[in-house]
């Protein structure tokens, strides 16, 4: 490469913003990456949800499966319980996002996610459950799920 010749940004891969610095940013069509802000704090909630369930196995000496321990089942069942939506909830936000989404709108589907997620979590890992924790963790989830995706579908037309 000769000297004084200035990189070139690939419009494609590396857009070049307006002061000619190559970035993920788009100018214009601002592609801000929020999911992978929420992306990140779910997986920690999901290791912490894992951290529970080996912790309960071991303290009922339970290799695989729950070993008809209820502890074991409540642990097991809230960590997969987080593990069935909360990948298509981020899916449904990617996508919302790389159709240019409201930042609000990313930002408040991201928060009601983890509200949403983390209040299931405690109200299903109780013993005896509180009942309205999960109803209302659940409600919130959905509300994420479906809000998702009518905005992909919204955008997309």
């Amino acid at each position: 490469m000769r000297m004084g010749r200035s990189l070139k940004c690939n419009p494609i891969a590396v857009p070049r913003r307006i002061d000619g610095n190559c970035s993920t940013a788009l100018v214009g069509n601002a592609m801000t990456m929020i999911t992978p802000i929420y992306a990140s704090i779910l997986t920690i909630i999901y290791i912490t949800l894992s951290v529970r369930v080996i912790g309960a196995r071991r303290s009922a000496a339970v290799g695989l499966g729950d070993g008809g321990d209820r502890n074991v089942l409540r642990a097991t069942r809230v960590h997969a319980n987080f593990a069935e939506y909360v990948p298509l909830a981020l899916v449904l936000m990617m996508l919302a996002e790389l159709q240019s989404a409201p930042v609000w709108l990313l930002h408040a589907m991201g928060v009601a996610l983890i509200g949403g997620r983390a209040l299931h979590a405690y109200g299903m890992g109780q013993d005896p459950e509180p009942i309205r924790c999960r109803v209302i963790g659940m409600a919130t989830t959905f509300t994420v799920l479906a809000t998702g995706a009518l905005a992909n579908i919204v955008l997309a037309l």
